[in-house]
């Protein structure tokens, strides 16, 4: 089979690997299945033509196999290749698909917060706490030994976590958090992620400053 995806390239820098935790996810995906695929970096600022007609919304990631139509949608993507490439399995326990599945957005809040006291820090510590819970009974990652699908979801997002809270809030995630930190220190030395994050942090505070700074 042949693999096409488009993926975001990074501000001011169209040749390299862009900042989105949903194009990263999806690429880990193929990386840990070990399935060849080939890449298109688009620049979301100045799309080419190609991209706009076989993709009209102009979103990333998208995913081609084997010459039929394009695919959008992390999610719809991730259980596609599951699908077509079942070994290895990333497949998820149903009852654990949602695990840190309110981190990102408690995060976006958070980081986007002018008002101190106005709560959002605190939702995002609950949502950091429950999946520490999770871990300290169900570790070292969400389905015990495993990684699987919901993994490699996390993954780039606790990525943008920590990073552009580190620079904008000078945040970190509560040493407390002892399962959650391992976490992040597993995820952040797989090969998968090392080979698909973005190459420098700058990319990641870039992609946020507008949305914080607007």
């Amino acid at each position: 089979m042949a693999i096409e995806i488009c993926v975001k390239a990074a501000a001011g820098a169209p040749d390299v690997l862009g900042d989105c935790p949903f194009c990263q996810r999806v690429v880990m995906t193929l990386e840990e299945k070990k399935v060849p695929y080939s890449t298109h970096l688009i620049n979301l600022e100045s799309k080419p033509e190609w991209f706009v007609e076989v993709n009209p919304e102009g979103k990333v990631p998208v995913i081609k196999i084997d010459d039929e139509k394009w695919i959008s949608d992390s999610d719809v993507i991730v259980g596609l290749i599951e699908d077509k490439y079942p070994e290895p399995s990333l497949s998820t326990p149903p009852e654990l698909t949602s695990v840190g599945s309110k981190i990102f957005p408690k995060f976006v809040a958070f980081l986007k917060s002018k008002d101190e006291n106005d709560g959002t820090e605190q939702a995002l510590l609950d949502e950091l706490k429950a999946l520490d819970e999770h871990l300290k009974s169900n570790g070292p990652y969400i389905n015990g030994d495993k990684i699987t699908a919901v993994d490699l979801g996390l993954a780039p997002k606790l990525y943008h976590l920590k990073v552009a809270l580190g620079h904008f809030k000078k945040w970190t995630v509560p040493e407390s958090l002892a399962h959650v930190h391992n976490y992040i220190k597993s995820l952040f030395s797989l090969p998968s992620f090392e080979k698909t994050k973005p190459p420098k942090e700058e990319y990641v505070i870039a992609g946020w400053a507008p949305k914080v700074n607007a």
